[in-house]
């Protein structure tokens, strides 16, 4: 087989799950407010407190979401005491938020 040709070649399809976490990954970053979160967690970790006062969002609101994050695996969290701390669990994602940031300031 040549470059540049498709003679003989086989295309490999994606498989079920992976099409499925890809489209979710992109439900994900297709939500201001988990971009708004994402984006938060980027600079830094917070509980879920901090993320709700910081992007003036109830607290529920933040939960839920984060929740949704977590079930995709973009953010993990850790235990202090009776307090969550999240930050980001895929730097993939993340680079990838952060090309598009600067992608849609840099227009």
């Amino acid at each position: 087989m040549t470059k540049g040709t498709n003679e003989g070649f086989q295309f490999e399809q994606l498989d079920e799950e992976t099409l499925f976490i890809v489209s979710q990954t992109f439900k994900a970053l297709g939500d201001p407010t988990r971009i708004r979160i994402l984006y938060l967690l980027s600079q830094n970790e917070h509980s879920v407190n901090d993320i709700a006062e910081k992007l003036s969002l109830l607290q529920s609101t933040v939960s839920h979401q984060l929740r949704f994050l977590k079930n995709l695996r973009l953010v993990k969290y850790r235990r202090e005491g009776t307090t969550l701390y999240y930050s980001p669990d895929d730097n993939h994602v993340m680079d990838v938020l952060q090309q598009i940031i600067n992608h849609a300031q840099h227009h």
